[in-house]
């Protein structure tokens, strides 16, 4: 700046060299800022061209910090001259000012690393094998956290407060905060063990047999859990509660399970082997069923009005839609079955036993029916 003032001062009027000088350096920042955000778009090509991705998230997550470091100290240098000109008392501050841009610049320089890196690790595109999203996004929370804090105390350190004095006082204040905010506490604790634990992830079908809960997971934060249900609306609930109940995740069952009994009539009982027989070979031959799992047809029990036998096997998908697709053409099959032995699949019926020689009278009167010589 004072070779820039010497030579500036064979040219120009002395009361109009901090004007040129504010106008020179304004101008060659604006200009340094667009030839940098040029640089970036260039290596975003070049980088856009390798098997890695990383270089390409490192050079996004530097364009906006770059560009806007040269800007601001540019225009902070240009108000530093201004201000020594008119002997201001802001001369003081430009410095300090200068050194907190530069934090809170280094700073969105990690929070932009940090969001590209999660899309990078939860994304197939980017991942041979992506990272679980619930896992990268609660890493992501803690990382962001740990970046803005860290500026934060930084810069107050930069402005003369002392740190040591603050961390004491949120010592002593954090337990009046504990206690006044102990749900808020529990829900963010609650979340923790969600992370930790991971019962379930962004993604799954959850349900739970203790409360009204069901549906497919949508957001795990640090103090809600938000679930779409089946009629597609949000729920809400606070990550304490998860803590108390039982919660079963579906999206991580193995098999889904066909368990049904079905009934013949009584009198097709001497055809109720070989229907067992020939309905278990049929499950046997279909390629939707997992053979490695526990597969039974037996003839189970004498029903009211039908011989009923179990069907109890394990699909290999559990996909909701695909596996009642499965179960319908089992049912149909299992029916065919029956039909080609001739025998048919009973329905509730009663029958009623009367004494012998009954006769009936013929009707003499509408509505009048007698009965004679009941023995």
């Amino acid at each position: 700046m004072q070779l820039l003032e010497n030579w500036l001062g064979k040219l120009i009027d002395e009361q109009r060299l901090w004007m040129v000088e504010v106008f020179l350096i304004v101008f060659v920042a604006l200009m340094l800022g667009y030839l940098v955000n040029k640089v970036i778009n260039f290596l975003e090509k070049h980088a856009a061209r390798t098997s890695t991705v990383w270089d390409d998230a490192l050079i996004e997550a530097c364009r906006r910090p770059a560009v806007w470091a040269i800007w601001i100290l540019g225009t902070n240098m240009a108000a530093a001259v201004a201000a020594r000109v008119a002997e201001s008392e802001l001369y003081d501050f430009i410095g300090p000012v200068n050194r907190v841009a530069v934090i809170f610049l280094c700073a969105l320089f990690l929070l932009n690393l940090i969001k590209r890196a999660e899309r990078n690790l939860i994304h197939p595109d980017y991942m041979a094998e992506p990272m679980d999203e619930t896992t990268v996004r609660a890493i992501g929370k803690l990382l962001r956290a740990s970046v803005i804090i860290t500026a934060i105390l930084i810069a107050m350190q930069v402005f003369g407060y002392s740190i040591s004095g603050l961390l004491a006082f949120g010592g002593i204040g954090g337990l009046a905060v504990g206690f006044a905010a102990k749900d808020l506490l529990a829900n963010f604790f609650g979340g923790l063990m969600l992370y930790l634990d991971q019962p379930f992830k962004v993604g799954d079908w959850v349900r739970s047999p203790d409360q009204e809960i069901e549906g497919t997971v949508e957001d795990v934060g640090w103090r809600l859990t938000r679930i779409r249900t089946f009629d597609k609306r949000p729920l809400y609930i606070p990550n304490a509660i998860f803590n108390s109940i039982s919660v079963e995740n579906p999206s991580r069952m193995s098999n889904r399970r066909i368990y049904e009994t079905i009934g013949i009539r009584y009198e097709d009982v001497d055809k109720m082997e070989v229907i067992v027989e020939d309905v278990k070979q049929m499950l046997r031959e279909h390629s939707e069923i997992d053979q490695s799992q526990t597969l039974i047809v037996n003839f189970n029990t004498f029903s009211a009005s039908s011989l009923d036998f179990f069907i109890y096997t394990f699909t290999k998908t559990i996909q909701w839609v695909k596996y009642h697709e499965i179960k319908q053409d089992v049912l149909l099959k299992v029916s065919e079955v029956i039909a080609r032995h001739g025998a048919e699949i009973a329905f509730p019926t009663s029958t009623v036993h009367l004494p012998g020689k009954v006769q009936l009278a013929e009707v003499k009167d509408m509505g009048k029916l007698e009965c004679e010589g009941v023995e």
